[in-house]
């Protein structure tokens, strides 16, 4: 046997999945958001100021036929997740606009892993800020009648519409030149909300208006949340607010890589 000893090449690093790297970036953004003290302040201030300002300055002068507070609640966690989700733009825009892109090429990351962190960060924001907003309802009167299953069913097509509004705003802020411009799209997301049946039934608008107030998918999401929550039919909105958020969720995945790729090859 010889004694020649075979010697074997030290390993190398081992390369990193796509989902190691979007976890690094998620843990970036995260702590980016916890050092802006004033974005995060308004994200949580904000919606409960709103469902305040509805419930107590307007509410009296709203008939639903059930409390105010118990209609509006679902309306106003969409505003929250809305207005969470489309801060997305503008922090995927400041990402591509800073040179960070560079940064991560020079450290072997793949550059799409910055979006990818994007989304995962406002899911976990809005998380936070929808709890809170939860839980400020339940103290001024909202009182839902929802099991485990029919909790499990609202989360999940919460969860699913913040999925899709954060896909729709990262695809803007990376199609966006600037963080101003992107900055218009979270008076967008935040204004879609209104012509729908958030804070007033459908029925009380003009005749021209109610057909895209009562088709449009915030609506579907709302409703669908407004009858889990409150232990009232779901009808065939839970499958238009499904089919609408993967439907633009899965548009805005592609887009969104393709338009990736054509601004940094």
């Amino acid at each position: 046997m010889s004694d020649l000893t075979l010697l074997r090449p030290a390993p190398g690093p081992r390369p990193r999945s796509r989902a190691t790297e979007a976890t690094v970036v998620t843990g970036r953004c995260l702590r980016l958001t916890r050092r802006d003290v004033d974005a995060v302040l308004m994200a949580l201030s904000l919606p409960v100021m709103m469902m305040l300002l509805f419930v107590y300055l307007f509410g009296g002068a709203i008939a639903t036929g059930t409390r105010y507070v118990t209609y509006v609640v679902p309306g106003v966690l969409l505003l929250c997740v809305g207005f969470g989700a489309a801060s997305t733009a503008v922090s995927v825009a400041k990402d591509l606009a800073g040179g960070v892109i560079d940064r991560f090429r020079a450290m072997d990351v793949h550059p799409a892993a910055v979006v990818n962190g994007q989304v995962v960060a406002s899911l976990a924001r809005n998380a936070v800020a929808t709890v809170l907003v939860m839980l400020v309802a339940v103290a001024i009167g909202f009182r839902p009648h929802a099991g485990p299953g029919a909790w499990l069913g609202a989360t999940g097509v919460l969860a699913l519409c913040v999925l899709a509004l954060s896909w729709l705003a990262a695809t803007f802020g990376v199609l966006t030149r600037s963080p101003d411009a992107a900055n218009g799209f979270t008076f967008f997301l935040s204004f879609v909300t209104y012509p729908s049946s958030a804070f007033v039934p459908v029925a009380t608008m003009p005749g021209w208006l109610q057909g895209f107030a009562r088709n449009q998918p915030v609506t579907h999401v709302i409703e669908t949340m407004r009858a889990l929550l409150l232990g009232h039919p779901v009808g065939d909105h839970a499958a238009w607010a499904v089919g609408w958020s993967l439907g633009v969720t899965g548009v805005c995945v592609i887009v969104s890589s393709l338009l990736f790729r054509r601004r940094f090859g």
